[in-house]
């Protein structure tokens, strides 16, 4: 399969240094372990397009990416992504002030059954989150 990356080795380059400084190495690494010559064009569409081309842009930081972000993947029920730009904020900056108030715009631009899932995906991540922290102090 033709090597998405090699159209623009740059923007990927960028896109893989975002993606890395939000998600984490371990992340990253496993997502790159996983590929196959099946899949391996999507991962490097979503470093090149999501990474490297929209989040690497100015204007906005990481925090704010990832609040609108964690927005609009609870108010379109995408929940194992929630969870992982949960998880991510631990990188962005968005404070977990943060992510209640963009899941009470969820409730009300997009529906409550929307907010009430990503609010409880939310609390388990924390709670996972919290663990960890507590089992490395």
């Amino acid at each position: 399969m033709d090597d998405v990356s090699s159209k623009n080795p740059t923007r990927y380059r960028t896109g893989l240094d975002v993606r890395r400084s939000v998600l984490g190495d371990p992340h990253v690494d496993r997502a790159e372990d996983a590929a196959t010559d099946f899949d391996r064009p999507f991962q490097h569409l979503i470093t090149e397009a999501a990474w490297g081309t929209v989040w690497a842009r100015p204007g906005w930081s990481k925090r704010e990416r990832s609040i609108v972000t964690l927005a609009l993947l609870a108010a379109l029920g995408h929940d194992e992504e929630v969870a992982m730009h949960v998880r991510a904020t631990a990188n962005t900056g968005a404070s977990r002030d943060d992510i209640c108030e963009a899941f009470l715009h969820v409730a009300i631009y997009a529906g409550v059954p929307a907010a009430n899932r990503a609010f409880r995906i939310a609390k388990e991540v924390f709670a996972q989150m919290d663990g960890a922290e507590n089992a490395h102090a």
